[in-house]
């Protein structure tokens, strides 16, 4: 035997019931093929072996995003200024100044989520005024979960909005005392106005597209991601939008493995979708690298119960069971998996009432179907979803959001949402992720740090100790457990032999540092299929060039993507109180009634 590549001197975590933890790894074919000391890796070395020395490092298996909208995301990477983890409000706005002062017309400065108030020390969002003295001249859109949005004056002249602007559907705009738009759009609770405000703003061209791609996947690389199951999103045609990646997979630049799912884009013709879709491809088409994977995570628009926590849970309308049922009977007919958007218990109780009905005529219990989110679900409807074979992607969304469900529904109410440690007890496939980028943020360490301390981003603590996770069962989520929805689960997820060589060396060992440094940490070297694509410090001789960000004028060639100098939740006492829905003030932060 001998390895095209060895990895020596590290403490490796493998994940394997056998070798849990080795110093040395062998990498041959990008197929691990052999784990143990590094005297037994080390022999295994020709003369053209590459060895790299991990300097005593943590090495993990490769983390696995469950629900990212990762095309979506790499199509307007170069366009968006990214307020995640920045930690205080001025700096966002000196970097919305600088932005503004930086592009050129007739392009906008977009700030599309990954962010709350929350997170900055001074506990507030910015101002309008504070966002037309930062910008007076160059449209602006900044997008707050996907509850609301931000417009200046200028970006408000564009899009012609004036007193007799009706509001779109689901939507509101607010005005002043004259009936003129202020700049806030509010979510009534439907996203569709932040959506199609959005859509008005100019795209990329194809070439500054494949660049954009290309930056944000080696952005997923700096943190240690190596695959993602993609769950489509709005205006995210098939098989349009997936020219990008695919050209990137041909020319072998593609450094994330991507299983997309289809998801439904037309109210009322989504039977249609899936009847052309399910002609012109199958689960398992494609490469290692990209592959489809199934149908959702809309699979009929009357289904949708958005996550908007500043509005009342909305009733789903009668007509969506005979939808969804409709759609559910022709995949299950033509075996493909689904996975399905579901914040509240309510939508999913009547969603598994059609998953049921089409069971008895056509079994589902191998499709490896899924619910997202998932946040509310009881304990009847896990057993419900264990009985047909279903699993859970599960994100945290509630990091971003929890001081809102703490608002309407009290703090009690928002412990165990999720209900990570009763999914766990009783088996269900779970994987973790986090539904970047247009609400919570793409940073998968959030998310890790979110599961072990249960922590929002503006520090409040949501669940009791007993319902937290350990390191181990959080990173086994956010690796081997992501991994089962997308059949990988016999490839990637662990570092045992005849897997998938994809792992990343750690910029602190994960399983040493304090709580809220899990947060700052990154990766020095990111490997996916025995070739290193991301590398910094010692190793950014061996990782592969990336051009500079296009347009020159891009944000990520400015700031970058992710702020990850500052990793500490803020004090609770920088922030402001939040009246709940019983009336008692509750201190955003502290994690009790006051």
């Amino acid at each position: 035997m001998s390895a095209q590549l060895i990895l020596h001197s590290g403490k490796i975590t493998t994940q394997s019931a056998n070798k849990p933890e080795v110093q040395a790894i062998a990498i041959q074919d990008g197929i691990v093929s052999a784990i143990g000391t590094n005297d037994e890796i080390l022999a295994l070395a020709d003369a053209s072996t590459q060895k790299i020395d991990l300097k005593n490092r943590r090495v993990i298996p490769g983390l696995n995003d469950s629900h990212l909208h990762v095309i979506r995301a790499g199509l307007f990477y170069n366009l968006e200024l990214r307020w995640d983890g920045v930690p205080s409000l001025s700096l966002a706005l000196e970097q919305l100044k600088q932005q503004a002062d930086n592009t050129p017309p007739p392009q906008w400065v977009r700030v599309i989520g990954g962010w709350n108030e929350f997170q900055f020390k001074e506990g507030r969002m910015p101002s309008l005024d504070e966002i037309n003295k930062a910008a007076p001249d160059t449209p602006v859109f900044l997008l707050h979960l996907y509850d609301s949005a931000l417009l200046n004056q200028a970006a408000i002249r564009v899009l012609g909005f004036n007193r007799d602007t009706p509001n779109p559907p689901g939507g509101l705009i607010a005005r002043d005392s004259r009936g003129n738009p202020t700049g806030l759009l509010i979510a009534e609770p439907s996203a569709l106005i932040l959506y199609s405000t959005i859509a008005n703003a100019p795209k990329l061209s194809t070439e500054d597209q494949l660049n954009s791609t290309r930056h944000y996947l080696r952005e997923l690389n700096r943190f240690g991601v190596t695959s993602v199951s993609d769950a489509g999103g709005g205006g995210q045609n098939y098989p349009e939008d997936y020219s990008v990646v695919r050209k990137l997979d041909e020319d072998g630049h593609l450094t994330v493995r991507i299983a997309y799912s289809l998801f439904a884009q037309k109210p009322g013709e989504e039977l249609n979708d899936y009847t052309r879709w399910l002609g012109m491809t199958r689960p398992g088409d494609g490469s290692d690298s990209l592959r489809v994977n199934g149908a959702g995570e809309n699979l009929v628009w009357s289904a949708a119960d958005f996550e908007n926590f500043l509005q009342p849970r909305p009733d789903l309308r009668p007509v969506m069971e005979h939808e969804l049922e409709a759609v559910i009977s022709k995949l299950a007919e033509a075996r493909w998996p689904w996975r399905i958007h579901a914040t509240y218990d309510e939508s999913i109780s009547r969603f598994l009432d059609i998953f049921e009905r089409v069971h008895r005529e056509c079994p589902i219990n191998d499709l490896r179907w899924f619910i997202d989110h998932a946040e509310t679900v009881s304990e009847k409807n896990l057993e419900r979803i264990q009985a047909l074979g279903g699993g859970i992607a599960t994100q945290h969304r509630m990091a971003y959001q929890g001081e809102y469900y703490i608002r309407r529904y009290g703090i009690e109410a928002a412990k165990r949402r999720p209900p990570l440690r009763k999914m766990l007890q009783m088996g269900l496939p779970v994987g973790a992720g986090t539904d970047g980028t247009r609400v919570a943020s793409y940073h998968p360490w959030t998310c890790l740090w979110w599961m072990v301390t249960s922590k929002t981003v503006g520090g409040t603590v949501l669940h009791d100790e007993s319902d937290r996770l350990s390191r181990e069962e959080a990173l086994r989520l956010y690796t081997h457990g992501s991994a089962w929805f997308s059949r990988e689960d016999d490839k990637k997820g662990t570092l045992e032999v005849g897997r998938f060589a994809d792992l990343a060396a750690l910029s602190d060992d994960y399983f040493a540092v304090e709580d809220d440094a899990i947060r700052g940490i990154e990766s020095v070297l990111t490997i996916v299929g025995g070739r290193v694509v991301h590398g910094i410090g010692e190793y950014a001789a061996i990782a592969p060039e990336l051009p500079p960000a296009s347009p020159r004028w891009s944000p990520v060639a400015r700031f970058g993507g992710y702020n990850n100098s500052d990793s500490t939740p803020p004090s609770p006492q920088s922030h402001t109180r939040i009246m709940a829905a019983d009336g008692r003030v509750w201190e955003a932060g502290c994690g009790c009634g006051v």
